[in-house]
């Protein structure tokens, strides 16, 4: 069954990953990384809400996320296949 993923999730994953690498650029210090600390809660908190609410693994929907966001070309390529895969039926 294909993953199912909300605009807003992707967002706040994006929000995370923009904050681990602005966390990352400079020399660490609590302060510097507090940013990132909190961008990882917001995410893992909205991804147990999100599997919880659409019925799907949360282990799916943080892969798939991580994914949509890391690796946008091999998302769009997965979604192709699962378009087509769901045509053929």
């Amino acid at each position: 069954m294909p993953i199912k993923l909300s605009d807003e999730l992707i967002q706040i994953q994006q929000a995370a990953v923009d904050a681990q690498r602005e966390a990352q650029a400079g020399p660490y210090s609590a302060e510097a990384w507090a940013p990132w600390l909190e961008a990882a809660t917001v995410i893992q908190a909205a991804i147990t809400e999100h599997a919880k609410a659409t019925d799907q693994s949360r282990f799916d929907v943080e892969a798939e996320v991580k994914l949509a966001v890391l690796n946008p070309e091999g998302y769009a390529e997965k979604k192709r296949k699962e378009a087509e895969k769901a045509a053929k039926k």
